[in-house]
């Protein structure tokens, strides 16, 4: 299915109508602040082990990311934010960031990683973070499979041509982007760029 949703002014109804599906076990491609995105249910593994088949991945060694609400819902899956990591989120979230944090005990046993962290994101998207709002808790969040041409991943119709079979909801929010988002590990004492992205790494540095 093919669902548009205004980038600016999200229809309760419509994400109504996504938050069911993905309380169902479904599968959803979505817009960010930079591209879009697949994304399912953190807690149902069944969802995420869809999303590793259509990536072609392993669901234990996938690098999968959450996208949640604000920075106290950030603070239910990731372990003793300190003061220091705390203002930098601050600073830069909502933002183009995926900060890698140690995971505390509520993420769910089947996304712990063998380092036991997680990836935190909240996206500056309106249609994102009504979704996350009312399903109560995060979406789990990854790219799309990025071989071939730029424009599938970018426009939404194309991305329905391309993977209606294998995904309940394709939510078109407007054309994306084609940067993804900057990765910062936050595991330490000091952030880490692990990939440049949209995100100002100097921003973080400052």
């Amino acid at each position: 299915m093919l669902l548009h949703i205004h980038p600016d002014n999200p229809d309760p109804r419509n994400i109504t109508k996504v938050v069911e599906c993905l309380q169902k076990g479904g599968v959803i491609i979505y817009p960010t602040d930079t591209i879009y995105g697949l994304g399912c249910d953190i807690y149902n593994r069944e969802a995420i082990e869809r999303i590793c088949r259509i990536k072609n991945m392993d669901i234990k060694k996938a690098q999968l990311s959450f996208v949640c609400s604000d920075l106290s819902h950030i603070s239910d899956y990731a372990k003793s934010i300190d003061t220091p990591v705390f203002r930098l989120l601050k600073k830069t979230l909502p933002g183009p960031f995926t900060f890698i944090l140690e995971a505390s005990k509520e993420v769910p046993k089947h996304l712990k990683t063998k380092k036991d962290t997680v990836g935190i994101r909240v996206p500056d998207n309106k249609i994102c973070m009504a979704i996350v709002a009312q399903l109560g808790h995060p979406v789990m969040s990854t790219s799309l499979p990025m071989d071939g041409e730029v424009e599938y991943y970018t426009d939404p119709e194309l991305m329905h041509e391309i993977f209606d079979k294998q995904v309940d909801i394709v939510i078109d929010g407007g054309i994306g982007n084609t940067i993804p988002s900057t990765v910062i590990d936050y595991t330490s004492s000091e952030p880490v760029l692990i990939r440049q992205g949209a995100g100002v790494w100097e921003n973080i540095q400052a």
